[in-house]
């Protein structure tokens, strides 16, 4: 059974940081590409970073390019998102998710993933 678990979330002042993790279990985790997405409250799920399985290039919505970095360690089967400079409106339920795409745009759609965690909440209060 896939299981991705995200964990990390928290309450944090705006202008502070916070790193989520993605583990997963139950797949070939070095082989899968790993997105996160995040939803606010009345909101779509958005696209927000993802790192490729192979070579490990990384991909960010322009919102977050320079505050939020992707990275994995394989050995881990484990995904960060490192969070710097946050803002209020970076305030959502932040979800990983893995397909075993590598194409850029299939990435940062939400519909070409094939399995997904709970989510965990990340509030960045003014």
């Amino acid at each position: 059974q896939v299981q991705l678990v995200e964990s990390g979330g928290g309450l944090v002042q705006a202008g502070g940081s916070r790193r989520l993790s993605c583990a997963g279990s139950g797949l070939a985790f070095e082989s899968y590409s790993i997105g996160w997405f995040r939803q606010a409250p009345g909101k779509e799920r958005e696209f927000v970073a993802a790192i490729k399985w192979s070579h490990d290039e990384t991909y960010y919505t322009d919102t977050v390019t320079g505050r939020f970095t992707i990275s994995r360690d394989n050995a881990k089967n484990t995904v960060f998102l490192e969070m710097n400079s946050l803002r209020p409106e970076d305030t959502a339920v932040y979800y990983c998710a893995a397909t075993d795409s590598l194409l850029a745009e299939v990435l940062k759609n939400s519909r070409h993933y094939d399995y997904w965690g709970q989510g965990t909440q990340v509030t960045v209060s003014s």
